[in-house]
């Protein structure tokens, strides 16, 4: 089996992944939120969309079965497996330096904004577009179709989601470092999470 690879804590990293490949992305501790993003590769400019992928599979939580697609609504990535409770969220943008000041943040935090620049960086890759991620096991309730909450992972140590990759594509990944309002747990600790390409 392939080896995991490491998502730090606070952190973002990318990779590439080819059609027909498979994607594990890993919740180690069980309450640790991936932000994650897909983009064509080589066209960084077609990504992974969540307003058009839930127009496309008419719901808001994609499942097994579901195909999410770009911003040219083709396909990209098709869920093929979720071992976790399939709590995931398409609504919220990743976190960023203004979210923070907002919430009585003083000086730098680390932000998901930042780790997608940095870890597309660190593959040589310039951001062109910044996609609303999918933000794999965040809960975030829609209550009587209308407000939001910001709630703990339903997830326990090893849940994980699965895709099949439908066209060349580069990944990125960030470990939430959302640390004031509870989405990484009620605790706000920020763990490492893994993927695993095969």
């Amino acid at each position: 089996m392939q080896s995991r690879t490491l998502i730090p804590a606070r952190k973002g990293v990318a990779a590439r992944i080819r059609k027909g490949q498979v994607l594990e992305v890993i919740n180690t501790h069980g309450t640790q939120v991936v932000d994650f993003w897909a983009f064509n590769d080589p066209d960084l400019g077609e990504c992974m969309s969540m307003e058009h992928s839930r127009a496309s599979i008419g719901k808001i939580i994609p499942a097994v079965g579901d195909t999410l697609v770009t911003n040219k609504r083709r396909p990209i990535l098709t869920v093929i497996g979720d071992t976790s409770p399939g709590v995931h969220d398409t609504l919220i943008a990743s976190c960023d330096t203004y979210r923070y000041e907002l919430l009585g943040c003083k000086g730098f935090h680390d932000n998901c904004t930042d780790n997608l620049g940095d870890a597309l960086a660190a593959l040589g890759l310039r951001r062109v577009v910044h996609p609303c991620p999918f933000n794999l096991f965040m809960h975030i309730p829609v209550k009587d179709g209308v407000s939001i909450s910001f709630e703990p992972p339903l997830c326990k140590p090893g849940d994980s989601i699965s895709f099949r990759a439908e066209m060349d594509a580069v990944l990125a990944f960030s470990a939430c470092p959302q640390d004031m309002v509870p989405v990484n747990g009620r605790d706000c600790v920020i763990h490492d999470a893994h993927y695993r390409i095969s």
